[in-house]
């Protein structure tokens, strides 16, 4: 067993427990229902914001729960959607007087199991809306059905609309609110070794010495090609210019930039690639108003790393900055 676990069966549940009781003063766990929810939720939401997705991305989504950011997350078993009841449950618990509206990554299980959940709430005259983020540029192609996935701008989107909900916006204002950030929002991953699969104790690809995976999916989705591994100068300027390209940012523009660990690389690498990744974006008239280095959305222990930028107001970093009480935000 390469995991430290009572058993691959057992490592979500037991986490799940273990979250719960560090950090009791900050969320609650409906164990029966499949989700955890604030203690201490913002007072002046007339909207109730909810997340999830497949465990093993940690510190996402359970990370973010408490005021400021979410009201509630469903997480799902390893790498797969948490189950509509689970959907369903939760936003019973946390929905407000104008509703609740559903924090979606770009997947098939997930859009699928959060809209059944949301049909259900329909028939029970509780309104839902759903913002889908899909900001993976290295899934954007025609041959894509699905889109761009949803990956490493999760996270700020769920920090800068729980600073909008607080403001007391109903549910229709957060839905647009919240699909204008995704489309402000691209990412792109890059990994030189995949996440160990705790079923089987063995990788989820393989990579001969040199090799790189570039555009590497949160559960392992092998990219389009498998590059010969570059400087980090050389990589991070290419993965840079990807991101501009796809996101089109005029010279003199802020952006919010997040540079974020996949589960097996050290913080001394990620500053590193935060220094080259601000050298580009400066060269390329870029403010990067804010910054921010560490894990956030992780693919278990995966050796690799991603760039996200967002393209930022002066409305979108003074929700960005706002006060949120969790376990994980880092301001």
């Amino acid at each position: 067993m390469v995991y430290f676990a009572n058993s691959p069966d057992r490592m979500v549940p037991d986490a799940l427990a273990g979250f719960a009781r560090v950090h009791a003063d900050l969320v609650l766990h409906d164990e029966p229902g499949g989700f955890l929810c604030a203690r201490k939720p913002s007072p002046n939401r007339r909207v109730g914001l909810l997340s999830g997705g497949g465990s093993g991305h940690e510190p996402l989504h359970l990370g973010f729960i408490g005021a400021g950011m979410l009201d509630a997350v469903c997480p799902g078993r390893l790498m797969a959607s948490p189950h509509n009841r689970q959907v369903l449950g939760a936003s019973r618990a946390v929905a407000r007087a104008e509703g609740v509206l559903h924090l979606v990554k770009n997947y098939t299980g997930d859009r699928i199991n959060f809209g059944i959940a949301a049909e259900r709430l329909a028939h029970e005259g509780i309104d839902c809306a759903r913002v889908l983020i899909d900001d993976d540029v290295a899934s954007d192609s025609a041959e894509s059905a699905a889109g761009r996935r949803g990956t490493g701008a999760t996270v700020l989107v769920e920090k800068v609309l729980g600073a909008a909900a607080d403001t007391g916006l109903g549910l229709h204002e957060l839905a647009a609110l919240g699909a204008d950030l995704a489309a402000r929002c691209r990412s792109i991953a890059v990994a030189s070794a995949a996440h160990t699969a705790p079923t089987t104790g063995r990788p989820a690809f393989e990579l001969a010495d040199g090799e790189l995976e570039y555009g590497v999916g949160i559960h392992g989705e092998r990219a389009r090609r498998t590059v010969s591994r570059p400087p980090l100068g050389e990589l991070v300027g290419r993965m840079t210019e990807a991101l501009l390209a796809s996101l089109g940012p005029a010279p003199g523009e802020s952006v919010v930039a997040l540079v974020n660990g996949l589960g097996g690389v050290t913080r001394l690498e990620l500053y590193g690639a935060a220094h080259e990744f601000t050298l580009r974006l400066d060269r390329r008239g870029l403010t990067p108003e804010r910054i921010l280095v560490g894990d956030f959305v992780t693919a278990l222990d995966m050796r690799g790393f991603s760039l996200t930028l967002m393209r930022a107001d002066t409305e979108t970093v003074k929700w960005f900055d706002a006060p949120a009480y969790t376990p994980a935000w880092p301001r």
